[in-house]
């Protein structure tokens, strides 16, 4: 299955990044791409008030990402905010395409180095996965990287390929910790990870100074279910394209049968 992986820097304006979206999806969809997966906080940057912009799923923002999705037939998954009953939001991956209708609410929250996602953010409770051209593919987000379980929950649900749409901070060794934590995630749950970030505000900046929010460093990847590298992006906004092979996944896990082996 052909998959692309769109790194974005998404800005203040949700119409403004739902343009920017739906041209990514017409980009990859041209370059044969199946599954398009855009980063965590793609209809509006971290920083911005999020309960003021948060849409519920059937909202115009999620309706024009699904507009994209049945222009191109390409299942796209995309991250929003939606609307909680306390008044925070949930962090939403938007799933969308032939077939598929779900979404996924970030359950581990980034109450980390100094920010506090759970401020403004209720978290979620449940592992999800959808099926895109017989491959079933696992919803992950951004500080989710951080928790091996929930891939490995992908893996014992049946999914070959995880995805994890991020928008990452910069800080100290952030950028190294990505790179490492990647291929980590891959190897424990032998499963494909296609990781996506947002692109660096600005490509310049030393990605080691703390970061305000955590707007992305870019360097999205897609690892394989051994955990090589098969494709990076630098800093910079840009489109990657992979072809996943879940039998590759299956392949691996007779090798290393480490979902097998395990004892607690």
């Amino acid at each position: 299955m052909r998959i692309a992986l769109c790194q974005m820097t998404a800005s203040t304006d949700p119409k403004e990044n739902l343009a920017d979206v739906q041209d990514q999806v017409r980009r990859a969809a041209r370059e044969g791409a199946r599954l398009v997966v855009l980063p965590e906080a793609a209809m509006v940057r971290f920083g911005t008030p999020l309960a003021q912009v948060a849409e519920p799923l059937d909202g115009p923002w999620a309706e024009g990402v699904r507009a994209v999705a049945r222009e191109t037939g390409a299942t796209v998954v995309a991250g929003m905010f939606t609307p909680r009953p306390d008044g925070r939001v949930a962090n939403t991956l938007l799933a969308t395409g032939p077939g598929v209708e779900e979404s996924y609410d970030k359950i581990h929250l980034y109450d980390a180095f100094g920010f506090r996602e759970s401020d403004t953010v209720a978290p979620g409770d449940r592992v999800v996965t959808i099926d895109v051209d017989d491959v079933r593919v696992g919803l992950a987000t951004c500080y989710d990287l951080r928790f091996p379980e929930l891939f490995r929950a992908h893996a014992d649900a049946g999914a070959t390929l995880s995805l994890l749409p991020a928008s990452w901070a910069a800080g100290p060794g952030k950028r190294a910790q990505w790179d490492l934590l990647v291929r980590a995630r891959a190897l424990d749950a032998t499963v494909w990870l296609a990781a996506v970030d947002q692109a660096a505000p600005d490509p310049q900046a030393d990605p080691e100074a703390p970061a305000e929010a955590p707007n992305g460093v870019g360097h999205s990847a897609l690892i394989g279910p051994d955990g090589t590298v098969r494709g990076r992006l630098g800093g910079t906004a840009d489109l990657l394209i992979g072809d996943v092979d879940p039998e590759e996944a299956r392949r691996v896990r007779r090798a290393v049968a480490v979902l097998d082996n395990r004892k607690l």
